[in-house]
């Protein structure tokens, strides 16, 4: 592991907290004008998910930072205009386009080492890729089908062969169309001056370090390697050349870097209230989450329905840059429903209830329903609240 030299700074952990906010977008005002492609290029990546329960991952993360932008404008701020496209980062990711080149490191990665099991057929990665050209953009299912007629693993030999070209990057998803990826060739959906692998893996691992530790604000190793995926050898190896700065952060307990625009200016601002996807990169790491808000998260989505503590999509709720409670919610025609909801005490009624209505307005409904409460004492005051 790095031993990081002196420290350029030395912070409170409140400080570090305000100062991570602000990088991710949560204190301070949005910046409307750049709308939902500025939230992402601030964040430089945000992660998909199959789940949708109010809404899908990707567009609970702007409307977190920016309130209610209409659902529409989000799908067509990323997949219009060229502006983005999906690849493998934290996870499956919509990324910037800017940055397709320094995912170079991944690519030459996937070609070398190819991470599958899947066997493919003599022709079919090249009969793809053919028809592709000849016929433009395509789903799994236009290709030839993205499955077998055996389990749900089962993939088609078209499908594995246009993931193949995906994690090559001959192939590029460019948007998602009823949740099936559309996949074309790299050719035609990058800009032609960003198409290419000239950067050599040093320069793509230093760019990402420096990129997530603009949108981190401040971290630790692992914080700052687990944003893009990184492995914590590769960090270490370019963490001195990213242009970020070696601080120490009371109660972390470990060496820690920081933006150093992040350190210019004191952290200031209006904070938001909102419902937070478990998927947003504020809170998708335990540890930062614990460290940074003495808050313990885990998405129960896939834990037995008997041994869920929280709920199935249980989302946290931040007001005044602290996490205040979680929200399990459902929704049922127009009313969207909390079945269950988690309380840090009387204090946190008030901003639960204003993550419940304006939520609940944006998604299109006109009611709250309120089924459990942890704490039974502190229902009425929330309904109340809500009414």
């Amino acid at each position: 592991m790095t031993t990081a030299p002196r420290p350029a700074a030395e912070l409170s952990a409140d400080e570090a907290r305000r100062i991570a906010l602000r990088a991710q977008g949560f204190l301070g005002a949005p910046d409307r004008r750049a709308g939902v492609r500025g939230v992402l290029r601030g964040l430089g990546q945000v992660q998909l998910d199959t789940i949708s329960v109010l809404a899908r991952s990707h567009e609970l993360i702007p409307y977190a930072r920016l309130g209610a932008v209409g659902r529409r404008t989000v799908e067509e701020a990323y997949w219009t205009e060229g502006h983005a496209f999906e690849y493998w980062s934290h996870a499956a990711c919509i990324l910037p386009v800017e940055e397709w080149p320094h995912f170079a490191f991944r690519r030459r990665a996937y070609r070398d080492r190819p991470h599958w099991n899947h066997q493919l057929a003599d022709g079919a990665y090249e009969a793809v890729i053919s028809q592709l050209k000849t016929e433009g953009p395509q789903t799994a299912t236009e290709l030839g089908g993205a499955k077998n007629k055996g389990e749900w693993w089962d993939w088609s030999d078209s499908k594995i062969a246009v993931e193949r070209a995906l994690m090559f990057g001959e192939v590029v998803v460019t948007e998602r169309r009823g949740w099936k990826r559309v996949y074309d060739l790299a050719e035609r959906a990058i800009p032609a001056a960003l198409l290419h692998d000239d950067l050599d893996d040093r320069e793509c691992l230093r760019r990402l370090v420096r990129q997530a530790g603009e949108a981190l604000g401040v971290g630790t190793r692992a914080d700052l390697a687990d944003y893009h995926r990184i492995k914590g050898e590769a960090f270490d190896a370019v963490v001195a050349d990213s242009g970020l700065v070696p601080v120490t952060v009371a109660g972390w307990g470990k060496p820690a870097w920081a933006d150093p625009a992040a350190l210019a200016t004191e952290p200031r601002g209006r904070h938001r209230t909102t419902l937070l996807s478990p998927f947003d990169s504020l809170i998708w790491e335990r540890p930062r989450t614990e460290r940074i808000f003495g808050f313990t998260h885990r998405l129960e989505a896939y834990v037995p329905k008997q041994k869920r503590v929280y709920g199935y999509f249980a989302m946290p709720v931040l007001a005044g840059g602290r996490l205040v409670g979680r929200v399990d919610p459902a929704r049922d025609g127009r009313t969207l429903v909390a079945r269950q909801v988690t309380l840090d005490g009387a204090k946190a009624v008030p901003a639960v209830a204003q993550a419940l209505r304006e939520a609940a307005e944006w998604v299109g409904c006109d009611a709250v329903a309120v089924e459990r409460v942890d704490a039974p004492e502190l229902a009425p005051a929330l309904v109340k609240a809500l009414a």
